[in-house]
């Protein structure tokens, strides 16, 4: 589950993806989050419209920055209640990583999304779903560090003896073979699309 704030953004998220992708040519398509099981890390996916693609990105916030992680980052955002948000791309983050191969070995879905008013907490509704192939008894091994790299359109994530591919650019092929995937549909795309996956 995840607790969100009815927050000002300085500068909003998709600012800051345009500025990351060098294009003020971006739409909104959707987007899904995943559960920091420590609750310290907030882990958020996006699903944006550039030209005539629909573009992957997961990114995580942080109250301060991730060492060793420079390369990877967006920049940083003002949160109007939480302070200063480093912003990174989730690929090279292990609380990313770690969630989206649970995700995939155990048949995993997106969170549910609260805000927290008072003491209320109201539903958000996901504007993207998605589901692993696996299922929820499955083992998930533990992981020893990671490692990522892109190539093209995707970016091989290596967490120690277990690799996931994660797909950015979604109008290239899915892959012919795979041994676990993320499958994801968001508004105007009803056909799940494979958004990451094991080798």
């Amino acid at each position: 589950m995840a607790l969100l704030h009815r927050a000002t953004l300085r500068p909003s998220k998709l600012e800051l993806l345009a500025s990351y992708l060098g294009t003020g040519d971006l739409t909104t398509m959707g987007s899904y989050r995943f559960d920091d099981p420590a609750g310290e890390v907030g882990i958020e996916t996006h699903l944006v419209q550039s030209g005539a693609g629909v573009l992957h990105i997961p990114l995580t916030y942080r109250s301060e920055p991730l060492a060793g992680a420079e390369e990877w980052g967006i920049g940083t955002i003002e949160h109007s209640v939480l302070g200063k948000r480093w912003v990174y791309s989730g690929c090279a983050d292990p609380v990313y990583a770690a969630e989206l191969i649970r995700a995939i070995l155990t048949g995993g879905t997106e969170v549910e999304q609260y805000f927290e008013h008072g003491e209320e907490r109201l539903y958000r509704e996901s504007t993207a779903t998605v589901l692993g192939s696996g299922t929820a008894n499955a083992l998930v091994p533990k992981m020893s560090g990671v490692h990522a790299e892109s190539f093209d359109t995707d970016t091989v994530i290596d967490a120690g003896g277990v690799q996931v591919v994660v797909r950015h650019g979604l109008s290239t092929p899915e892959p012919d073979s795979t041994s676990g995937t993320l499958s994801g549909t968001w508004s105007g795309s009803d056909t799940p699309v494979v958004l990451a996956y094991l080798p």
